[in-house]
């Protein structure tokens, strides 16, 4: 093998022999007494300390270097601020968030004023006593990703739920954001919806369920619009009229001798210098800093770019399994960021501060405050997306010319011309905001008020390909380099593949660096390895087969039973993207896979996996049906996904004998006890 994967199997086996046979029984023995001893002592110890632990718990240390007590309570910030609506999110990408956000601004124009909230920072125990406040409504915006699971920051909500708390007396309503192409959609909303009225609590208005795979932002605005109208009725209120433009952060320019340059973020994600001085542990809001020291293309041909990355994480602590995901924070590309100076007229050095202008609300800052604009706009706002609605209509005032005026208000309404145009001018065209601001040529908006209304940029979610039983000090990833031309002829470009494509270590020079963090997946292989599993991952869909290849190879190699692995592949062309192809023939050479390679453009008619797995039936049923094995897919959610599903469940009916709704029953309880995974993505 290219990489010598079989030589590193062998090496990593042996290596855990030989650990096996290294303590005596005698030594087993002290270490026990000894770790007795340890934990004995530090029970001790912070027994001692225990009611100073409790003083100090309670507070947080803050920017301007006062103490105050940390407070969860937003019944009390509603209270003290005379709010009645309060909008929770449960956001991974940032859109429930922002969704939640423009709810809580619209309140104004029905007398409601309200807050956001992130469930994670609040006692949420104190919905109970939501009714006690006059005129009082929570909304929940929810999204839902994965296998139907909550966003990290709704996890703890989700099972709050659970416990039976009554909410009798609470007004609520629920907007779900989801994708179709995903076998669970929309599911941690639907869930919400429903548990809330069985507890107690008062629909306001039906549950609303936005579908990412068609327009998502048509899908709120049109919930929102008779959402608005439901809440007057059963508050009897009345719309103050037109909705009214207001900022939710002011602006604060430094003068440059205003702070020392350590005193300003450079693209840290929550703690000054967190980038500079490294402490674990590692996650979202700190990520780990890991040098990027291999990175070399994996297609032979062709005009598209697939690179193979290997990210060093020895010093971090973190810890993976195979089928884990990596989160890389990306950086945007550099001539957008100057462009986007240059048409706002900006000096991107200069040191700036967004300040929420709400002093209840626990978001002091759209993102880390002091900073540039071109940091704020290199690792901070998201500037390659498609604008929303929302922005567009804010984008109005800022306009010389009344044509131009008209365009963008008729984009930001929910008429049927607007949502074409929309639809036409934005997402058909796939205009980002320095594509509009070209293109519209009289506006001329304030930079720092486009980096309030531009979403934050998020990390992108990467499988990992390899195994820590081989790598362990080393996370590998597999990306396709994002590149089309669209259709006003411009390119666009992927923002973290463009960026890792053109960070590739060189000799006698220190490794580029990116931002990552674990994030913990359900995709694994079954706990014993003679347990039997089919594979099915085109493409990159490849990348945790690999590392579930490795895995399997390496029990082999430690003399462990290992059950047959099945591994169906597609590409284009054998001899362009045939991806990892000498590590896979050499896994099937040593009988660690059986290999079922398509190849859709070699011959005239084109050939995918799912032409390979249908005719295969028996191998599906035999696998998941007689021998209780494992079933995985990987890669796109829109079709190959719910093709192999449908196969799958062709498989069960014509060979397992099943009629199609015990069919259908069968793979559901597949997927309840983890034995049909899919990780997916449209």
């Amino acid at each position: 093998m290219s990489d010598n994967t079989q030589d590193i199997i062998k090496e990593a086996a042996a290596a855990a022999a030989v650990g096996t046979s290294l303590f005596s029984t005698f030594d087993i023995v002290m270490l026990v007494i000894l770790f007795g001893a340890a934990v004995w002592w530090l029970y001790s110890s912070r027994k001692e300390s225990k009611k100073d632990d409790l003083l100090l718990s309670n507070y947080a240390i803050q920017p301007a270097g006062s103490i105050q007590v940390t407070e969860n309570s937003f019944i009390k910030k509603l209270q003290s601020s005379g709010r009645s609506l309060v909008v929770f999110y449960g956001s991974q990408t940032g859109t429930g968030e922002e969704f939640a956000g423009r709810l809580a601004k619209e309140g104004i124009r029905y007398k409601m004023k309200g807050m956001v909230a992130d469930p994670e920072e609040c006692d949420m125990e104190e919905l109970t006593k939501l009714k006690d406040i006059p005129n009082s409504l929570a909304v929940f915006c929810l999204a839902t990703y994965g296998e139907g699971d909550p966003t990290d920051n709704a996890m703890d909500f989700i099972e709050w739920l659970k416990n039976e708390p009554d909410l009798t007396g609470l007004n609520y309503a629920v907007f779900g954001l989801g994708n179709k192409t995903y076998e669970h959609y929309n599911a941690v909303a639907i869930y919400v919806d429903k548990r809330m009225e069985e507890l107690g609590a008062t629909r306001v208005y039906e549950l609303g369920l936005g579908d990412d795979d068609a327009n998502i932002e048509d899908d709120f605005i049109t919930w929102k619009d008779k959402f608005w109208p439901s809440v007057c009725e059963k508050y009897n209120i009345e719309s103050t009229g037109e909705e009214e433009l207001t900022r939710q952060f002011r602006l604060v320019s430094h003068a440059p001798e205003e702070f020392k340059p350590n005193e300003i973020f450079t693209g840290e994600i929550a703690r000054l210098h967190s980038l500079q001085n490294q402490r674990p542990p590692f996650d979202a809001k700190n990520p780990f800093l890991a040098q990027i020291v291999v990175n070399r293309e994996l297609h032979k041909g062709g005009d598209r770019s697939c690179l193979h990355v290997e990210l060093n994480i020895s010093d971090s602590n973190m810890r993976y399994e195979a089928g884990d995901h990596v989160a890389v924070y990306p950086i945007n590309n550099s001539n957008l960021v100057d462009r986007l100076g240059q048409l706002t007229g900006a000096d991107l050095d200069e040191v700036f501060s967004l300040i929420n202008t709400d002093q209840e609300s626990t978001k002091k800052h759209p993102f880390p405050c002091p900073t540039s604009y071109r940091t704020a706009l290199s690792h901070y706002v998201e500037i390659t997306a498609m604008p929303r609605t929302h922005i567009l209509r804010e984008l109005v005032e800022y306009c010389s010319d009344e044509e131009d005026k008209k365009k963008l208000l008729l984009m930001a309404t929910n008429s049927q011309e607007g949502k074409a145009l929309y639809q036409s001018f934005v997402v058909d065209a796939c205009r980002n905001i320095v594509h509009i601001l070209e293109d519209i040529k009289s506006c001329k908006p304030q930079l720092d008020h486009l980096c309030e209304l531009l979403p934050r940029l998020q990390p992108r979610y990467y499988s990992i390909s390899s195994s820590p039983k081989l790598y362990p000090e080393t996370i590998h990833v597999t990306a396709v380099v994002v590149k089309y031309k669209t259709p006003t002829g411009r390119i666009n470009k992927g923002v973290t593949t463009t960026w890792l494509a053109e960070n590739i270590p060189e000799p006698d020079k220190p490794f580029p660096r990116v931002p990552v963090y674990i994030r913990k997946s359900q995709f694994r292989l079954p706990l014993q390895s003679q347990t039997p599993i089919l594979m099915v991952g085109p493409g990159t869909g490849l990348a945790p087969f690999r590392g579930f290849l490795q895995e399997r190879a390496y029990a082999r190699a430690q003399g462990r039973p290992v059950g047959d692995t099945v591994l169906y592949f597609g590409c284009r062309h054998r001899d362009q993207d045939y991806i990892y192809q000498e590590e896979l023939e050499e896994f099937e050479r040593n009988g660690d896979v059986t290999l079922n390679v398509a190849f859709s453009r070699d011959q005239s008619h084109k050939i995918y996996v799912t032409h390979l797995l249908e005719k295969n039936l028996d191998q599906i049923w035999d696998i998941i049906g007689k021998r209780n094995g494992h079933f995985y897919i990987c890669g796109d959610a829109k079709n190959m996904a719910v093709d192999v599903r449908n196969i799958v469940i062709k498989a069960i009916q014509e060979i397992g004998g099943r009629t199609e709704t015990e069919a259908a029953q069968f793979l559901k309880k597949l997927e309840s006890m983890k034995k049909y995974s899919a990780d997916v993505w449209s």
